[in-house]
């Protein structure tokens, strides 16, 4: 199988000052496995890109309360009060990226782009310091690619070789994200022969994943 691991072996390869893309929308399609042995591994500095920072307790929440870490790219945090109140007290850097724009970033870092052009954002706090350009007499942002260490994905279903499928909300940032994490691990619900993913509904080849987590026993 490849590259399956325990999700205790996949938290050792994250060191301290790492930077996650972590896939779910408010912790569904979140790879809480790996989240829970991150925490039980203590690292600390962390740079999350997600959509969000989920609930205290929830998903990517257990790493804010656990006071892992030190940056959020994310589209909002409105529905987690500690990292409000840690952004406010200066313990972690927040910066909010518009929902699509934020998906189209990390799209151009899997892609190999250069940036995004965009109308998102003009004239408010985040044109701040940004480069614009115009084209046929509009003006955009250039919004750079996001990269990251590490991609960790919840998934559906896996096979033998990597290949993934989603169900639901799940599809709206585990794809994409699997693109542009220069270690992708994926966290599925099962494990399956190859064959029985349909190849239709295979969102994520296996060439694109390093590491599959199973479960004990």
């Amino acid at each position: 199988m490849k590259g399956a691991m325990r999700p205790e072996a996949a938290a050792e390869l994250v060191s301290d000052g790492a930077s996650l893309l972590i896939g779910g929308f408010m912790a569904v399609g979140t790879p809480q496995r790996m989240i829970d042995a991150l925490v039980a591994r203590g690292v600390r500095e962390l740079t999350i890109i997600a959509n969000d920072t989920a609930m205290p307790g929830k998903g990517i929440g257990k790493l804010v309360s656990a006071g892992m870490v030190a940056r959020v790219i994310t589209s909002h945090i409105g529905l987690n009060p500690e990292t409000q109140k840690k952004m406010i007290a200066g313990e972690i850097e927040v910066e909010l990226v518009p929902q699509g724009t934020l998906v189209e970033r990390i799209r151009a870092g899997g892609v190999g782009l250069g940036g995004v052009l965009t109308p998102t954002g003009l004239g408010t706090e985040v044109e701040d310091g940004k480069q614009t350009v115009e084209i046929d007499g509009k003006r955009f942002l250039v919004e750079t690619p996001i990269h990251a260490d590490f991609a960790l994905i919840g998934a559906w279903q896996a096979d033998y070789v990597g290949n993934l499928s989603y169900l639901l909300t799940a599809h709206n940032f585990n794809p994409v994200m699997a693109l542009c994490g220069q270690t992708v691990i994926a966290e599925p619900e099962s494990i399956v022969p190859v064959g029985v993913i349909p190849p239709d509904a295979v969102k994520t080849p296996g060439v694109l994943v390093d590491h599959l987590l199973i479960r004990a026993g």
